[in-house]
């Protein structure tokens, strides 16, 4: 009698090494969930289909990093945002750029498509947001609100409404046929970083770096639940195409919710990291994720995860099952969406500026069009996906299949040690049909292994160490089993040295909170410094960008010099730690440091007004200094590259 295969819920479909230089963006189709757009550093935007390992098409165009991109949802066009703040649209079929819009000071950070009409919204890290219309190659609006960068933008499933959300903890709510802010949502103490609308009620939901999701109520204008407990910042939220529930791509985890009241119904465990985008097709979930240059894609099956029911699970706990419990009250139903059957009209008012006026396509779309290319890379698979829109068929539209289940692991061990050995010389492969193609990491072009030249600060392994080192060589077979027995006084070796290591930075630490409870913020700065110990430094940083207002012109003469060290550490958390506090520096006190200097001189004696100009003297000495070296590393690519230019924008003024 046969032995009944056990499928997995949740595995990895497959790896690409998606561009030459490191993914910067990347985005699933919502319409197949078979589509992924992807953004590099390269300033390339390529396109792939889900598990095939060859790229499809390859747009260029942009002259620098594309740093958000979107697909419209029949997956016709595709619209691509750069570091620039350029914006370009291409059409699919055609396989050409269709147009390109200017008009932002700053990086793109988030874009999306009208769900009926040939608009495209866009969000900026200069704060602002703007309403294109593509047929005209015009901005029709621009939407003025956010004090920091947006960093997510959806329109509403009636095109009417678009919400915003931006790193100024902020949610807002605009209405496109007035053009004026609805509503705004504040509530959450972080960035917040994702915003979704509920496929058919007036509901709304946004994940944020605090941790938290909170839905909002579109009626009364108020938040209905908060979820808490999230392992990491959210990054990406979908409902269910019925709306029965919430997915959270967590770190390593797909998590399920309800909202009235908040619960979590499932949680299921993907080894796939900060995942970036997550889409829906044939009842499976599917995720990407990426890491400098490789894009993953990861496949849960719907069908065997809790999705409503009585059974809920703690959002704390992993894959732990609570007791059964009685069915919880179900809310009555929220107004629901009225979808136009027509294309969308363009909002009543529209205003017109020398950015956003229509300008001659004889000149501009040549010029596009030279610039911009559509490098087809694989044909066939081309002409599968795009060509056959174009042409009339008598038979029903082929409906793509869900992606097979790979058996579970225990189940396919077992298989493979019931299997007889084969007689054949065993360095050559012998394929397993029971293994699946895609279980095997796939990759368009060899990529050799460099050891970081920057230790990240999340890891699991350690970087530049083999085990190996630590071990004593065994010559004579009879030594094998001291070899535990050594390799133990090692480690014990250098257990002892760590230990005087973290007793030391704990002595410090303990130290600097003294002073710190005195109320005196500088003077336990000064006293983190005095002890010559970046690692202290840092852990007092983090506590202080916690909350800006601790900041004091007299403080940042003496952290400017450490944040130059910072900058130029090898660890990622302290870059990361010397921008952040080199960005609220800015933000606060560049403006008064170069109003004070630009000043005339005062009439009479002023003691402390002579104070405060040396202050600013000190101040904009040393940030002369960093300038130069935020200049030099803001051509580098990735994350780092980002944090650099965008702190190299905003030193401007010293140049």
């Amino acid at each position: 009698m046969a032995t009944p295969v056990v499928t997995k819920t949740a595995w990895k479909l497959q790896e690409i090494v998606a561009h030459a230089s490191n993914v910067s963006s990347l985005v699933l189709g919502k319409g197949s969930g078979r589509l992924l757009a992807t953004g590099g550093d390269d300033c390339r935007v390529n396109l792939w289909s889900i598990n095939k390992p060859n790229c499809i098409m390859s747009l260029t165009g942009h002259t620098s990093p594309v740093e958000s991109v979107r697909l419209n949802t029949p997956e016709e066009l595709i619209v691509a945002g750069s570091q620039s703040g350029s914006i370009r649209v291409w059409d699919l079929e055609a396989a050409k750029i269709l147009r390109t819009l200017v008009g932002h000071k700053a990086n793109i950070c988030s874009l999306d498509f009208h769900p009926y009409g040939e608009f495209v919204a866009s969000g900026s890290q200069d704060t602002n947001i703007k309403l294109w219309d593509i047929r005209r190659k015009g901005c029709v609006f621009r939407y003025r609100g956010h004090s920091q960068a947006v960093r997510c933008l959806r329109f509403s499933p009636d095109g009417k409404w678009l919400a915003s959300a931006a790193d100024d903890h902020t949610v807002k709510l605009w209405d496109l046929t007035a053009g004026k802010m609805m509503s705004e949502f504040p509530g959450h103490t972080g960035p917040v970083n994702v915003v979704e609308f509920h496929p058919n009620e007036y509901l709304l939901a946004s994940g944020s770096s605090d941790r938290t999701i909170r839905f909002w109520d579109l009626e009364k204008f108020q938040v209905v639940s908060c979820i808490e407990g999230e392992p990491g910042p959210v990054r990406s939220i979908l409902f269910n195409p019925d709306g029965c529930c919430l997915y959270s791509g967590c770190q390593d985890s797909l998590r399920v919710y309800g909202w009235e009241p908040e619960r979590c119904f499932d949680v299921v465990l993907v080894n796939w990291g900060k995942v970036a985008d997550l889409a829906i097709c044939n009842n499976q979930l599917i995720g990407v994720a990426f890491a400098q240059s490789n894009v993953s894609s990861y496949v849960v099956d719907l069908t065997r995860v809790t999705r409503t029911g009585t059974e809920a699970q703690d959002p704390v706990q992993d894959s732990r099952l609570l007791t059964q419990q009685p069915p919880l009250p179900t809310a009555p139903l929220r107004r629901i969406y009225e979808r136009p059957s027509t294309t969308c009209s363009k909002p009543q008012r529209v205003k017109q500026n020398s950015e956003s006026e229509r300008r001659s396509p004889s000149s501009e779309d040549d010029r596009d069009e030279r610039e911009s290319r559509a490098e087809i890379q694989n044909a066939e698979d081309y002409n599968e996906i795009f060509q056959p829109k174009n042409s009339i068929s008598r038979t029903p539209p082929r409906r793509s299949e869900p992606f097979p289940a790979p058996p579970e692991d225990d189940v396919a061990t077992a298989k493979e040690a019931a299997q007889p050995s084969p007689a054949m010389d065993t360095q050559f492969p012998v394929p397993n049909l029971e293994v699946p193609p895609w279980s095997q990491v796939v990759t368009s072009t060899p990529a050799p292994k460099a050891e970081p030249a920057i230790i990240p600060a999340a890891r699991n392994e350690p970087i530049g160490l083999k085990a190996s080192d630590f071990l004593p060589a065994v010559k004579i077979p009879q030594q094998t089993e001291l070899v535990d027995e050594d390799a133990m006084s090692q480690i014990r070796k250098g257990h002892d040295t760590m230990c005087v290591v973290l007793t030391s930075r704990h002595k410090n630490l303990d130290t600097v909170r003294a002073v710190w409870t005195t109320g005196d913020i500088k003077t336990s700065v000064d006293s983190a410094i005095a002890i010559n110990d970046l690692s202290v430094v840092v852990d007092l940083l983090n506590i202080v960008n916690q909350k800006a207002s601790l900041w004091k012109l007299d403080l940042c003469t003496t952290v400017l010099p450490q944040i130059e060290k910072l900058l130029q550490s090898k660890y990622e958390s302290y870059v990361q730690t010397g921008c952040t506090s080199l960005k609220l520096i800015l933000q606060r006190f560049l403006p008064l440091i170069t109003d004070i200097l630009a000043a005339p001189p005062s009439v009479g004696v002023d003691i402390s007004r002579e104070e405060r100009l040396h202050k600013c003297r000190l101040c904009y000495k040393q940030l002369k200094s960093i300038s130069s070296l935020v200049r030099t590393k803001s051509g580098l690519s990735g994350r780092h590259g980002s944090a650099f230019r965008e702190l190299h924008l905003l030193m401007a003024s010293l140049d």
